[in-house]
């Protein structure tokens, strides 16, 4: 097949190849534009370019990459943690009926408490270092992975499990080949979910006090209102968002590929 019929088949199946950067240009632009034609304030909108020549800056001149290490350190770590106890517990609880019945409630109605209200006292605690924002981007990413694991493990067909027992398969079997696997794709969602709120656990305890990382970084530039850089540091934020959410996905794809059988008749034109 050629190259150009095969890129074309390619796009013609996934044509966010094409909206999606068509449509960050369109926004840019529009933006830019409108910030040039109405003459809007540096410290209420800047432009897409002062906001790039802002990034620019910051990142030749190192201070961007320390800061990111820093937050990057809290988020890996903090999502190690939780993944770790959420698969663990959530593995622990849904093999007991009624430790899930009775600790399920209890689990949601500290789900729903606002981890921010923590953060306060768990830099008490823990103190300005590190060991603080680890703490409370595992906090956050923990109860997703949980609530996820222990509905995965419990969402299981009748019909499967009377047909394990019938072959004589024992509870940790019945585990391993068939409450896992089914409980796969909740998982992935649930580390996901994770992933993306260990960025916001990190960031709300910077916040809350810290000497460095991205969270005081953006505190320091509202403050002295260099809003072009304030925005910058907010991009660098939405990127490693995508990053640990598209690495999760990927291990998703390859960890649960009967979910994600790709229609591939292209690859027949």
């Amino acid at each position: 097949m050629p190259t150009q019929q095969k890129g074309a088949a390619v796009i013609r199946h996934n044509p966010e190849l094409i909206t999606i950067p068509l449509s960050l240009v369109v926004l840019l632009g529009s933006w830019e534009l409108a910030a040039k034609a109405f003459s809007i304030p540096t410290y209420i909108l800047p432009a897409p370019s002062l906001i790039w020549r802002a990034f620019l800056s910051g990142w030749t001149s190192g201070i961007f990459i320390q800061h990111t290490m820093v937050t990057l350190k809290a988020i890996v770590m903090g999502f190690g943690i939780a993944a770790f106890l959420g698969l663990f517990f959530g593995c622990l609880v849904a093999q007991w009926r009624l430790l899930e019945k009775t600790l399920y409630p209890y689990l949601v109605a500290v789900e729903t408490i606002p981890k921010i209200a923590l953060a306060p006292i768990i830099i008490v605690w823990m103190g300005l270092g590190p060991t603080s924002k680890i703490a409370i981007a595992a906090l956050v990413a923990f109860f997703p992975i949980l609530v996820n694991t222990i509905q995965g493990l419990v969402l299981v067909d009748e019909d499967k499990l009377d047909l394990m027992r019938s072959l004589g398969a024992g509870q940790w079997q019945t585990f391993w080949k068939l409450r896992l696997p089914n409980a796969l794709p909740l998982i992935f969602t649930g580390l996901d979910t994770a992933s993306v709120l260990c960025v916001l656990g990190a960031i709300t305890g910077e916040f809350v006090g810290s000497r460095a990382g991205l969270g005081n970084l953006i505190l320091h530039y509202q403050y002295m209102l260099e809003i072009p850089s304030f925005f910058a540091v907010v991009v660098i934020l939405g990127g490693l968002g995508l990053i640990f959410h598209g690495i999760i996905r990927f291990i998703e794809r390859r960890v649960v590929f009967w979910v994600h059988i790709e229609n591939t008749d292209y690859m027949s034109i």
